[in-house]
C-alpha cells in the first residue's frame, strides 16, 4: 500500500502573522515621533493615511514648562552628560503628563509643550503633579550630589488650529494659534517672578472648578502680534502651607499694592508693598514688583500695561447688534470709572445694575446669533460670559461691603469689566465673527 503524502505545512498563516506583528511594530515607532493623540483629533486612524495641510480647528489647552537657567547649566556638562540629563528629566515628565489626560507635542530643547484636549482643569492638575514629580527627582539628584533644578509652567486655553506641515519629503504635526503663543508668553513670565505656576486668563475662565484652585492676579502684560493686553494670574497650590496661607490672607493688600503701581502712582505702590512684604516676605512676586518701583525711571515701567477703554473701529466684529451692544457696555463701564473718580460711590449700584441688564441682553443676543450660525463654540463663549458676571458681582460685594480706596476700585473695573470685554471682543467675538463673516460669503 502507497504511503499517503505528507500534508505541506500552512505558511500563510505564519507569514500573515508576522506581516501583522511587523506593521504593529512599525505603527509604535511611529507613534514615538507623532502621538497618536494628535492623529485621533485629526480624525486619522492609520498614520500611513497621513496627509499635507490636514487641519481641525478645536478648543485646546497648552501647557509649556521650561527648566531654569538650562544655557548656564549645559554650558557646565559634556554634550553626552547634557542628553543624558535631559533625557532623565524628561522621562520623569512624560508619564505624569499621560496621566493628567494630556499629551506631548513636541520637545523644544529643554522645553515641554503640552496639549489637554478636554479640560483645562486637567492641565492645572498636571502641573502640580509634575512639580511633586520634580521634587522627587531632585531628591534623587542631590543624593547624587547634582545641583536641584526648577521649573516654570506657563498654561492658556483657547481655539487652535492642529495640522500637518512641511513639504512632500517631511512633515510634520503641529498646533498653531494665539493660544500657543500666549502659553509660552505664560511659561516666559514665570522667570520674571520666579513663580512656578502661571496660568492666562481664558484659562481662569474655562475652569470647571475655580474653587478648587488658589489663584491671583499678577500682572497685564502684552503679547507679540495681539491686540489690547492680557492678564496674568498665579497658581500657587505647590507653595509651602505657611506661604500659601499667608498669600490667602493678605491678598486684598497685594491687589491694592498692583493698582497703585499700574496706576503709575509709584510712591503710593512701594508703600503698599514694602507694608505687604513685612507681613508675606517670602513672595517673589511682591520683591519683582517692589524692584520694578525702585527702578522706575530706569526705563521699567514699559513692562507695565494698560487697557484702552474707549471704543475703536477694530473692535467691531461685523454683527450690528453685538456691536451696538458692546459699544454701550463700554460706555456704561467707563461711567462707572468716572464716578469712582470723582468719589461719588452712591451711584455704583445703579451702573453696576445697568451693566448687568445690558450685559444679560447683549450676551442672550450674541448666543442666539451664534446657535442661528451653528458655530461650534457656543459654550466656550458662554463659560466666558459666565464669568464676566462672577467678576460683576465680586465689584458689587467690595463696593456694598465699603470699600473706599479710588485707585483700587478704579484698577478693578478696568481689570474684571473694561479688561475683560476688551479681551473679549478681541479674542472670543472676533473669532466668531470671523466665522460668521466666512459662512456668509465676506471678507473674514
Amino acid at each position: 500500500m502507497a504511503a499517503r503524502p505528507s500534508t505541506p505545512p500552512d505558511t500563510s498563516q505564519d507569514n500573515n502573522d508576522v506581516l501583522r506583528e511587523r506593521l504593529d511594530t512599525i505603527t509604535k515607532a511611529y507613534s514615538r515621533f507623532v502621538p497618536r493623540q494628535f492623529l485621533n483629533l485629526l480624525g486619522i486612524e492609520d498614520i500611513r493615511k497621513v496627509e499635507l495641510g490636514q487641519q481641525v480647528e478645536r478648543k485646546m489647552t497648552v501647557l509649556f514648562a521650561d527648566i531654569r537657567n538650562f544655557t548656564a547649566l549645559s554650558e557646565t556638562m559634556s554634550p553626552q552628560e547634557n542628553f543624558n540629563f535631559l533625557n532623565s528629566y524628561l522621562v520623569q515628565m512624560e508619564p505624569v503628563i499621560a496621566a493628567h489626560g494630556g499629551f506631548i507635542d513636541k520637545y523644544i530643547g529643554d522645553a515641554i509643550m503640552a496639549l489637554f484636549p478636554d479640560s483645562p482643569d486637567q492641565a492645572l492638575h498636571c502641573s502640580l503633579a509634575m512639580l511633586q514629580r520634580l521634587e522627587e527627582y531632585n531628591y534623587g539628584r542631590q543624593r547624587a550630589g547634582y545641583r536641584p533644578i526648577r521649573i516654570g509652567i506657563g498654561i492658556n486655553t483657547g481655539i487652535v488650529i492642529l495640522g500637518t506641515v512641511g513639504g512632500t519629503e517631511r512633515m510634520d504635526g503641529t498646533v498653531i494659534g494665539d493660544a500657543v503663543n500666549l502659553a509660552a508668553r505664560m511659561e516666559r513670565m514665570t522667570k520674571e517672578y520666579r513663580a512656578s505656576v502661571l496660568i492666562s486668563e481664558y484659562t481662569l475662565y474655562s475652569l470647571d472648578k475655580p474653587e478648587l484652585w488658589s489663584i491671583r492676579f499678577l500682572d497685564r502684560t502684552f503679547v507679540r502680534g495681539k491686540q489690547g493686553t492680557q492678564s496674568v494670574f498665579e497658581v500657587f497650590n505647590c507653595e509651602p502651607a505657611p506661604l500659601r496661607e499667608a498669600k490667602h490672607l493678605h491678598q486684598k493688600h497685594f491687589d491694592h499694592a498692583l493698582a497703585y503701581y499700574h496706576f503709575d502712582d509709584i510712591l503710593g505702590a512701594r508703600e503698599q508693598l514694602l507694608s505687604y512684604i513685612a507681613m508675606v516676605p517670602d513672595d517673589t512676586a511682591a520683591h519683582a514688583y517692589l524692584e520694578r518701583c525702585e527702578t522706575f525711571n530706569d526705563g521699567v515701567d514699559s513692562l507695565r500695561a494698560e487697557l484702552p477703554s474707549v471704543w475703536r473701529d477694530e473692535y467691531a466684529i461685523g454683527a450690528a447688534i453685538v456691536d451696538a451692544a458692546h459699544k454701550s457696555l463700554l460706555d456704561d463701564m467707563n461711567g462707572l470709572n468716572a464716578a469712582i473718580d470723582a468719589g461719588a460711590l452712591s451711584k455704583a449700584s445703579s451702573l453696576l445694575a445697568r451693566i448687568h441688564s445690558s450685559a444679560s441682553r447683549d450676551f442672550m443676543n450674541e448666543r442666539q446669533l451664534m446657535e442661528e450660525d451653528n458655530y461650534p463654540f457656543v459654550d466656550l463663549h458662554a463659560r466666558q460670559h459666565q464669568r464676566f458676571f462672577e467678576f460683576l458681582a465680586e465689584l458689587q460685594r467690595e463696593i456694598e461691603s465699603g470699600e473706599r480706596d479710588q485707585v483700587y476700585l478704579a484698577f478693578r473695573v478696568k481689570r474684571l469689566l473694561t479688561g475683560w470685554l476688551v479681551n473679549h471682543i478681541l479674542s472670543a467675538d472676533r473669532h466668531y465673527g470671523s466665522y460668521r463673516n466666512t459662512r456668509r460669503g465676506k471678507p473674514g
